[in-house]
């Protein structure tokens, strides 16, 4: 049986994929809800309903709330159960221009995923692969060459320094 990609996470960005138009995901569809064609998300934004327009244009949001098990949405292209249930797995995408400005010391998941990460002691250790949050803040899982992987709280002790070209981990946070 041919493995199943997972659903509950956004797919790294493509090597390349970068600037203001680049496709930022928010959201993927989990699953169907009810029977005129809404549809249950995970979300990975702070509010998605600022936002109207995904995937280029070709999913409008009409309305969207929380839901017991994610947020419920309806789209104006989508008629019926058959047709949210044909989105299941599907990514909502905004161009990265459309996100709103950052902080000091803010970033997007998408803005760390696939930079090079390199030790306070000057060693590569690979890239960052995923940004995951358990609740008490960022971690960072970054793949070694070698495939191995090892996790990383986003704090300042542990990553202190980060830019568009690189991460720098603590060596004291290495595995």
């Amino acid at each position: 049986m041919p493995q199943q990609e997972p659903t509950d996470r956004p797919t790294p960005p493509k090597a390349g994929a970068s600037g203001p138009d680049a496709p930022v995901t928010l959201a993927v569809v989990i699953g169907a809800h009810g029977i005129h064609g809404q549809v249950r998300l995970k979300v990975f934004a702070d509010d998605i309903g600022t936002y109207k327009s995904f995937n280029a244009g070709t999913l409008t949001l009409k309305s969207a709330q929380p839901g017991a098990n994610g947020t419920i949405a309806r789209f104006a292209e989508v008629a019926d159960r058959n047709a949210a249930e044909a989105l299941r797995g599907t990514e909502l995408t905004v161009p990265r221009s459309a996100l709103p400005p950052l902080e000091e010391g803010e970033y997007y998941h998408a803005d760390l995923i696939g930079l090079p990460a390199v030790s306070t002691a000057g060693d590569e250790l690979g890239r960052v692969v995923l940004v995951e949050n358990f609740g008490a803040g960022d971690v960072l899982e970054i793949e070694r060459p070698n495939g191995k992987r090892f996790m990383v709280p986003m704090n300042a002790d542990a990553v202190p320094q980060w830019n568009h070209e690189r991460l720098t981990v603590n060596a004291d946070f290495v595995e």
